[in-house]
């Protein structure tokens, strides 16, 4: 029976770690991921769950220490934030490569520099090609919900992969909202006990972990890591249905917001989300077909089904929170351009960065970036692939 709370997203975490006890937690704090490592070594103090905490002096340890737990047979988990995830880039490689069903709780926050605290998506994407699972929340229930699921994704035998978990920082990891907990003995029973096939301590078999691999075996280790990861896309949705059975709440790769009959559709990641649904409410009630596609898996990226969903639009807004440097997107408007390309789908594409550092974004703002997506369709001219919404533009011309 759902247990009804208000948590914040990392104090939700938390509670998903309580219930699942794991058997060791490495973790160094960082804003805004602290909490989470916070909450996890009181319930061990209070004796509600056995987990074995390990105080390390860098997020580098941090993630080592979860990769000889992991390698050594154990059900292994960490949380970490921006420049500590920055500082574990070697371990990140390391843990998917080695093919440890680890899950990290990520909590977005910008890379310095400058130094900031605030929410943005550039430690994840720039992690985005190391080899793990990402799955993104939009809200609280959703953090929990994804964490949850995070487990009997990464522990598959078809996938055996790192798994990334991430919400926004400060945005939901510290903002309280109402939400629906599963029974502990029901989290216990879906995640069921980690029994690793090869491992460590396994006294009966000799393997080593991480080896040296000369030329001649490289590459085949990273055509095994991708088909993992072609794997995951059925275990992603296995998984997703099992646990609608046990909620009710309904998973998939992405979410169709109003999409039906859309003519224009943003196409956005976490957070900001659920204010592009309230805009595209307001802008239906004006008898105008608009649609939002939230991601929620960006590895794998659903390349097929996205290109499907956009199929009928006339123009689409990619919005991303994270800067690439490219020519003519950020990573996730080069992932749904290919995705359409490969589909011969010529649809007029335009891309946004929005909320770099934290910066708000708004109603108003996307109720713009539809207005403009009505006028790309009708003109089809573009001015602009690089557009930032709320940029104040007197400083861009300073370098």
């Amino acid at each position: 029976m759902a247990i009804r709370e208000r948590l914040s997203g990392n104090e939700a975490v938390a509670y998903a770690i309580k219930q699942v006890n794991p058997d060791v937690m490495p973790a160094f704090p960082i804003t805004p991921s602290t909490e989470i490592p916070q909450y996890v070594a009181n319930y061990i103090a209070n004796n509600e769950i056995d987990t074995e905490f390990i105080h390390v002096e860098s997020e580098h340890s941090a993630m080592s220490a979860t990769i000889g737990a992991s390698a050594a047979g154990a059900r292994a988990i960490t949380a970490t934030s921006s420049c500590g995830m920055a500082l574990m880039w070697e371990e990140l490689y390391v843990a998917a490569s080695n093919r440890l069903p680890i899950v990290l709780a990520l909590v977005n926050r910008a890379l310095s520099g400058p130094i900031n605290i605030n929410a943005d998506h550039s430690d994840s994407m720039g992690a985005r090609d190391s080899g793990w699972i990402q799955i993104y929340a939009e809200s609280n229930q959703e953090v929990y919900d994804n964490f949850i699921q995070a487990f009997p994704i990464a522990e598959d035998k078809r996938v055996h992969l790192p798994v990334m978990v991430c919400q926004d920082g400060f945005i939901t990891s510290h903002g309280v909202e109402n939400i629906l907990l599963a029974d502990d003995a029901e989290v216990q029973k879906f995640v069921g006990e980690y029994t690793p096939e090869h491992y460590l301590l396994n006294a009966s078999e000799k393997m080593a972990v991480g080896p040296y691999a000369v030329s001649n075996y490289y590459m085949e280790t990273k055509r095994a890591q991708r088909q993992a990861m072609i794997n995951a896309r059925a275990v992603i949705l296995e998984v997703a249905a099992r646990f609608e059975q046990m909620t009710g709440r309904k998973y998939g790769f992405f979410e169709e917001y109003r999409m039906e009959d859309a003519e224009y559709a943003v196409v956005i990641i976490g957070s900001a989300a659920g204010t592009c649904k309230a805009a595209v409410d307001e802008i239906r009630s004006t008898g105008k077909k608009v649609g939002l596609i939230k991601i929620r898996v960006f590895r794998p990226f659903p390349e097929e089904e996205i290109a499907k969903a956009l199929s009928k639009v006339k123009a689409i807004a990619i919005m991303d929170r994270s800067e690439m440097f490219a020519a003519t997107s950020g990573p996730l408007g080069a992932e749904v351009r290919a995705a359409l390309y490969q589909a011969k789908n010529c649809v007029e594409v335009v891309n946004y960065f929005y909320g770099l550092g934290g910066r708000d974004i708004t109603i108003s703002d996307f109720k713009t970036v539809y207005s403009n997506l009505e006028t790309i369709a009708d003109t089809h001219t573009i001015t602009d692939m690089y557009e930032y919404i709320g940029l104040r533009k007197e400083q861009t011309e300073e370098v």
